[in-house]
């Protein structure tokens, strides 16, 4: 055989080869394109949430959306009282957390089924220094001391009102406040000498209060019931995170925060 022969059986050899070869390449660039991974759906929801849950609420949060990528969820808190006016008054949210099963008993023609998430417990807060050396339920009914309560018709004043009667201790309270925060912030401030709050609050405060248990058999559980929003546009995500809350992940934030077990 020739050399000009061999040569171009060689070539027609090479192009035989190449010819499949590319046409492979485009085939897998096709599908590549035709089935790419798709980007996590964004989706913004809004949790209205018990003001007692702020600082812990933060944390699983953030939690929340490093394991579920392309979501972000904005919280409001307040006062469970203030926060079912605002469902009431058709406020754009997707879940709602409160304080007490009572609020939310009162929402179920706008929420969808409840689920307790936590429990909590009350606490005397007093000024770091306590100059009344208060240590138990009875000594707030020292008229000397200004103690301050949340309103009545707040879930953690209304705890309070309980606890109180039920020992038969009258307080005259020099303030009644809106949540369980700002009956707190009074005491840090020395605007008040006490006040009733939930234990996790208490615990947050650190070295700014003085924290004194009270009794079980003189206390109030707190629970707190979350539920989807049926005026939701996010159902589907909004009830993932509500279910999220009594995974052992969620609970494990919720009870290193000083949350007792649903």
């Amino acid at each position: 055989m020739s050399p000009i022969t061999i040569r171009r059986t060689a070539a027609a050899l090479t192009a035989a080869l190449i010819v499949p070869l590319a046409a492979c390449g485009k085939s897998d660039d096709k599908k590549a394109a035709a089935d790419p991974t798709p980007a996590p759906k964004a989706v913004n929801l809004t949790v209205l949430a018990a003001s007692s849950l702020t600082d812990v609420f933060k944390t699983a949060g953030e939690e929340y959306q490093k394991t579920h990528p392309g979501t972000k969820i904005t919280f409001s808190f307040a006062g469970s009282q203030e926060l079912a006016a605002q469902v009431k008054q058709g406020a754009p949210a997707d879940a709602l957390v409160t304080a007490d099963t009572k609020t939310m008993d009162g929402l179920k023609a706008e929420t969808g089924d409840a689920t307790i998430i936590a429990k909590n417990r009350l606490v005397i807060a007093a000024t770091k220094a306590n100059p009344f050396k208060i240590d138990e339920l009875k000594d707030l009914a020292d008229t000397k001391i200004k103690v301050v309560l949340a309103a009545p018709e707040v879930p953690v004043g209304r705890y309070s009102k309980q606890i109180l009667d039920a020992q038969k201790i009258e307080v005259k309270p020099v303030s009644q406040e809106p949540n369980v925060r700002a009956v707190l912030s009074k005491v840090e401030l020395g605007e008040a000498d006490a006040g009733l709050v939930y234990k996790t609050d208490s615990a947050k405060s650190g070295d700014k209060v003085v924290t004194v248990d009270i009794p079980d058999d003189q206390n109030a559980v707190a629970s707190y019931p979350a539920a989807t929003l049926k005026q939701s546009k996010n159902a589907t995500d909004a009830a993932a995170f509500v279910a999220w809350l009594s995974t052992p992940e969620a609970q494990k934030i919720l009870q290193d925060a000083g949350f007792q077990k649903a």
